[in-house]
């Protein structure tokens, strides 16, 4: 199964609708958001009825935590997690939270696979033990270029996306 991650996308429209629609061209099943939607409202209009697959997410640091909490409940195919999501997908132990240091954390925990965060929108991968930490970057394209993860669980294989490169 094939995963779209992303992060900070700071209410960029333009940005997120082409991300969306590569997303549903793509045979993503699922999609992981590692925080700052920013405006909930983006999640009513945009995100959650443009994609039908499942979508997990937590807070970032710039979000009306309620009404994005209310909203989310509006959609069976959203999960919200609040500030961290623990999960498992296909014998995979997942985490995502926004912040690097307690994704670090989380990894040197050795609990997970992968641990997934945003925040300082810089595309990052590494090793930790046996954890892959990564960064899906910045959708948004602040301060660096737009960028998004793709992870396909069959063969492991985890991509990063420039979104000025995508059709």
């Amino acid at each position: 199964m094939k995963i779209a991650v992303f992060s900070d996308s700071h209410d960029n429209v333009p940005n997120l609708e082409k991300f969306l629609n590569w997303v549903n061209q793509s045979s993503i099943k699922e999609i992981i958001f590692c925080g700052d939607l920013c405006a909930p409202s983006i999640l009513k209009k945009l995100l959650a009825v443009e994609f039908s697959g499942k979508i997990r997410m937590v807070f970032g640091n710039v979000t009306d935590r309620e009404m994005l909490t209310m909203i989310a409940k509006d959609f069976p195919h959203v999960i919200h997690y609040g500030d961290l999501a623990e999960f498992e997908i296909d014998g995979e132990n997942y985490a995502v939270i926004h912040y690097p240091d307690q994704a670090k954390d989380l990894a040197v925990s050795g609990k997970y696979d992968l641990v997934f965060y945003g925040h300082n929108h810089k595309p990052w991968e590494e090793l930790v033990g046996k954890t892959r930490l990564v960064n899906p970057g910045t959708l948004a394209g602040l301060f660096q270029k737009a960028t998004f993860a793709v992870y396909d669980t069959e063969n492991k294989k985890l991509e990063l996306k420039l979104l000025e490169k995508i059709i």
